[in-house]
């Protein structure tokens, strides 16, 4: 009856408790037309509703148990009826003070007629069961909410805030940009910031929805609401309360939750006309039959209910489907968008590469061993700020290479370094700095790369001793050629890259990850030609992007998708849809999703109204009483309810399970991203 009401207030209340900054509540009473519910409709409490069925049932055992007790049944039945009855009237009255016809008033009228006719243990049932099946509802359809609000609870309340050498607990809410925080082993993090000293392991899912914890250190970035899994860490605060990542998160979330989708709107703009046609129905069956029960079955049946359930409840379950792996969408409207996406545009530095150069080729000259090489040139290159020894350090780590410590360090711009390792005088940099430094060797005789394919080559020398060369490159993300694979897989008819690099970079780069179309050296302008000529010729194009230097881009598409959002302002508002992460395979993940939720909207339309239509002919006819009616109306709303919930359960194949992952407050750990293939 006035589930989408309990639904409304449900939300709303949460609103009010955690989100103080909200102001869309002014609206509320906008937002439901649909359900035409009174939001502050009067509270059902359970006990209410058990002791008016103790009542009921009462009455029917002193009927059975004693023939001549009419009377006491009579007077049990009714205080059962007035006490299930009640919260049904006195909605049904306050919507018509502020001069409005609704749903409600359609079992307010039945079970007043029933109360009327004296037969008050069927006005008792009635009521019962259509409260029943309000409260049933309303806590299955909280349960699809469940998981979102896992992501989006609150950061933890207190912080351990340094000052000085002490150590004080505070409100989270009372740090503020520039605090120095500590967070121990197994503490929630309770602000974005910077880690000034320490080293850990943090769980991410929240935010990220990384299910593998990610290693810190000393100048990363961590998120309130991620747990800090070892390590004691001191954090300088950058974003505070309700700004934080996860604040945002939050936001966005409840605020998709009141959007609404096209068929939405039709459906609120008609329903004003439907409760004074199910009136008139009804006057149409008393006037032909003169049978009051016909009557009150055809208003109970008329709930539309299962009708009224039948978009919300599926939005709620495919918005927390997707915010468990990451994925924000701002819109409710941009889920159907995404089922019709047949075209994507993807731009390629930090979408489809990592944005990071990464060490793709270790050449030594003989006598010289790869190890050994890459030894040499990382200790050299220690204390360099440049992406080349960033990626040195990072292979030297990953290969468990211990780095002494360089004498005499000395960087010039541009061109390469000088350092001593291990006592002997090195040179990294460019043939021409080699060259330049005394060194006679022929360094590009055995080189097989392509440095117009953006690799990047660095030449190492020792003692004046030509050593042999290093390549790196823009790495491709390690899943974008399964991501693309399966995009194309699942209907997707056109797939192209856009980059403002190199023609030969931007034909390496879609190569490797099996693209066909090609655009290279766009700026953003001619980005954004590409994308309205590609809708021009009827596409329906999703455009892909880091949300920074693309977000003309992304706004030109029927959909833009900002990938690595986490952390990045700019890109959750550049976009319609926001991945946390930098999981290519989220996307083909959001087709199937969008197109999922669409099937399951239609397959509840149809049941909602096929169900009204028969329920009003059955009861039309006689063939239910008011009670089966009742019990039916409740049915038919657990049904659309119940097959809502089954998108819940989507993506779940991309969170394996992981050891470690019970230490997540998340229940369900999404799958780790980033260089891990499934």
């Amino acid at each position: 009856m006035q589930v989408t009401s309990l639904l409304s207030s449900h939300e709303h209340k949460h609103d009010h408790d955690h989100d103080h900054h909200h102001h869309d509540h002014d609206h509320d009473h906008d937002d439901c037309p649909s359900c035409g519910h009174d939001h502050e409709h009067t509270p059902i409490r359970r006990n209410q509703i058990i002791a008016g069925l103790i009542f009921i049932i009462n009455a029917f055992v002193v009927d059975w148990a004693l023939d001549h007790a009419s009377m006491v049944s009579h007077f049990s039945a009714m205080i059962g009826a007035t006490i299930l009855g009640y919260p049904i009237i006195w909605t049904s009255i306050k919507d018509i003070r502020k001069g409005t016809l609704t749903i409600n008033e359609l079992v307010g009228i039945a079970v007043l007629a029933t109360f009327a006719s004296g037969d008050y243990k069927t006005a008792g049932l009635v009521a019962f069961f259509m409260l029943l099946g309000e409260t049933i509802e309303t806590s299955t359809a909280a349960g699809a909410r469940a998981s979102i609000e896992s992501l989006i609870k609150l950061t933890p309340t207190k912080a351990r805030r340094i000052i000085g050498e002490t150590e004080e607990e505070v409100a989270a809410r009372e740090l503020s940009i520039g605090d120095v925080i500590r967070v121990r082993p197994g503490d929630n993090v309770a602000a974005d910031g910077v880690i000034l000293s320490g080293q850990g392991s943090i769980n991410q899912a929240n935010i990220t929805g990384e299910s593998l914890p990610v290693d810190k250190k000393i100048g990363d970035e961590v998120f309130a609401g991620t747990i800090n899994l070892t390590g004691v860490l001191e954090i300088r605060v950058n974003r505070a309360g309700t700004d934080t990542t996860l604040g945002r998160v939050r936001e966005l979330i409840l605020a998709a939750e009141k959007t609404k989708l096209p068929i939405m709107r039709i459906v609120d703009q008609y329903m004003v006309y439907y409760t004074p046609l199910v009136l008139v129905m009804g006057a149409l069956v008393w006037a032909f039959s003169r049978d009051l029960d016909r009557v009150i079955a055809v208003l109970v049946v008329a709930c539309p209910c299962a009708f009224i359930l039948a978009t919300p409840t599926a939005m709620v379950a495919a918005l927390s489907a997707a915010a468990r792996l990451g994925i924000l969408i701002k819109n409710v409207g941009d889920i159907e968008a995404a089922a019709r996406i047949n075209a994507f545009v993807f731009d390629k530095t930090g979408t489809l590469t990592t944005g990071k150069l990464a060490v793709s080729r270790l050449a030594p000259m003989e006598g010289t061993t790869p190890a050994e090489l890459l030894l040499i040139a990382a200790s050299a290159e220690k204390y360099s700020n440049h992406p080349t020894a960033k990626a040195l350090a990072e292979l030297a780590s990953e290969a468990g290479v211990a780095l002494p410590e360089p004498q005499d360090f000395a960087e010039t711009a541009g061109r390469g370094i000088k350092a001593r390792v291990n006592g002997a005088s090195i040179l990294v940099g460019r043939a021409a700095w080699l060259k330049d430094n005394g060194v006679a060797a022929d360094v590009n005789q055995n080189v097989d790369l392509n440095e117009t394919e953006g690799f990047s080559l660095i030449y190492i020398a020792r003692e004046g001793q030509y050593l042999g060369w290093i390549g790196l490159r823009d790495q491709t993300r390690s899943e974008a050629k399964e991501a693309l694979q399966e995009l194309a897989s699942i209907g997707v008819r056109r797939i192209a890259m856009v980059s403002g690099d190199r023609q030969p970079v931007a034909a390496r780069v879609a190569r490797e990850i099996g693209c066909e179309e090609v655009v290279a050296e766009c700026l953003p302008q001619n980005k954004v030609e590409f994308v309205r000529a590609m809708k021009a010729r009827g596409y329906r194009t999703a455009v892909v992007g880091d949300g920074v230097n693309d977000a003309p881009a992304l706004a030109a598409g029927d959909i833009g998708i900002a990938m690595g959002a986490a952390g990045s302002e700019v890109a959750i508002h550049s976009a319609t849809i926001a991945l946390m992460n930098n999981d290519l395979r989220r996307l083909p993940f959001l087709i199937r999703l969008s197109r999922s939720t669409r099937t399951v909207i239609n397959q509840n339309f149809l049941f909602g109204v096929f169900f009204i239509i028969g329920g009003l002919a059955l009861a039309a006819f006689g063939y239910v009483n008011p009670i089966v009616a009742a019990i039916m109306h409740n049915l038919g709303s657990l049904i659309v309810v119940f097959n809502s919930a089954r998108l819940v359960r989507h993506g779940e194949e991309l969170e394996p399970f992981l050891p470690g992952a019970e230490n997540s407050k998340d229940a369900h750990p999404p799958a780790k991203m980033v260089a891990q293939p499934a």
